[in-house]
């Protein structure tokens, strides 16, 4: 099969997209409005960017009237967000916060998960998260427009929180306790406890 990918729908090529590209990590984004209100939803089209200096991004797409998402909307007025980490223990309530609600509803409440205040940002994290990642906007960039139309926020890691038994006694990271979640297509969902090494070329 080969074709153009000016041919299919925008839904075609978000289904054969989020297919391909896969398994994806998840950000967990947290965030607060100028209102005050928090904010959490789950973007899996997400990636690291660099360590020096420690940068990540997301892409949130526009929703179906082709307005931003509460998560966006938030960061680009306050200028900070928070990635949480999804682990296995996680992923019910990352799923439950993925449900589009009013921007002065706040998914933390109505998934009934605890918020932890942070050191550097004004946006709360989730508390028990493996790992979570304050974030200062960096820039923002939007690749298209209209429904759908993608926006990728570029984030600069300001503070680490990883919980302790997460950490080896090296300092890196034990991707067994970790137990990351990555997502697939549609509802479909990978755990990462199926590994193998592989050494690098010298």
């Amino acid at each position: 099969m080969n074709f153009s990918a000016d041919e299919p729908s925008t839904r075609q090529i978000y289904h054969w997209m989020t297919q391909l590209i896969s398994p994806r990590p998840i950000a967990w984004v947290s965030t607060r409005s100028i209102d005050g209100v928090a904010n959490l939803a789950p973007f899996s089209f997400f990636s690291g960017v660099g360590s020096n200096p420690p940068t990540l991004a997301f892409c949130p797409a526009n929703r179906a009237d082709g307005t931003f998402k509460d998560t966006l909307a938030n960061i680009l007025c306050t200028g900070q967000f928070v990635v949480n980490l999804v682990t296995d223990p996680w992923v019910e309530k990352m799923n439950q916060t993925a449900a589009e609600l009013r921007p002065d509803e706040d998914e933390f409440v109505m998934a009934d998960i605890a918020k932890a205040s942070c050191e550097k940002v004004g946006a709360p994290r989730v508390a028990n998260a493996a790992a979570s990642m304050e974030c200062e906007l960096h820039s923002s960039i939007a690749i298209g427009t209209g429904p759908g139309g993608a926006n990728m926020v570029i984030g600069r890691i300001v503070w680490f929180h990883i919980q302790d038994d997460c950490v080896c006694d090296d300092g890196r990271l034990d991707p067994t306790t970790l137990s990351t979640v990555g997502r697939m297509g549609g509802s479909t969902y990978v755990r990462t406890s199926d590994r193998f090494e592989i050494d690098r070329p010298k």
